[in-house]
């Protein structure tokens, strides 16, 4: 996935090397194989460092507890080359955006669903899932920049409202009502957000003139 106010950079986290980094992406591995077969409350330390084939306690001297797991997990997908597609116009990449996202709702195993429960029962990875959304609503902005550059778009306009408008009916749809897929939803709620976008729904209000000055007419 996944916008235009200031944001604060996820902090930089080192990468590490060698056997450091195998057994990172082993253990990652597992944890994506242990989500989709158990959902979180199935995910435990034990099990992920078997199907890993690490020793327990590295797991828990590295990560310390599932919350550990799951925050470094959702940190290591934001550590990816993903952009935005780039169609030619505004509705065109919002609706490959919503397609994206569409797919990732319904994917089965559903690890994103059970990312999504897991950061409202672990504090660790409501904040990852923060990071990531973040991360990837800031790489999305460069959708509004070029809407904007190609004149469909008022300069100004907010990009993390409109963005947050275009994909928030597939995120309800799909997360909150859990209802079956709509092929054209992506399409109609991306047209739906650049026509509001156009028509300046997302532009900053005009500035207010203030009182006139004592004396004027």
């Amino acid at each position: 996935m996944t916008t235009p106010h200031e944001q604060s950079a996820p902090p930089a986290r080192r990468r590490p090397g060698g056997r450091t980094a195998r057994t990172r992406a082993q253990v990652l591995d597992a944890v994506l194989a242990e989500l989709g077969e158990h959902g979180y409350d199935g995910l435990t330390m034990d099990a992920v460092a078997a199907r890993a084939g690490v020793h327990r306690a590295t797991v828990y001297r590295r990560w310390g507890d599932v919350g550990g797991l799951l925050a470094d997990f959702l940190d290591a997908a934001g550590e990816d080359g993903w952009q935005p597609a780039d169609t030619g116009s505004l509705t065109g990449d919002l609706a490959a955006l919503n397609r994206e996202i569409q797919e990732a709702l319904t994917m089965e195993p559903p690890v994103v669903s059970a990312l999504i429960a897991a950061s409202f029962r672990s504090e660790q990875a409501e904040r990852a899932q923060r990071r990531l959304w973040d991360d990837r609503y800031t790489r999305c902005e460069v959708i509004v920049t070029r809407a904007v550059e190609r004149g469909e778009v008022p300069a100004g306009a907010d990009a993390r409202r409109l963005l947050i408008a275009a994909t928030a009916p597939v995120y309800h749809q799909l997360v909150l009502l859990r209802m079956p897929v709509e092929a054209d939803l992506p399409e109609q709620a991306a047209r739906t957000a650049a026509l509001a976008a156009a028509a300046g729904a997302f532009s900053p209000p005009p500035a207010q003139a203030g009182p006139p000055a004592k004396g004027s007419p």
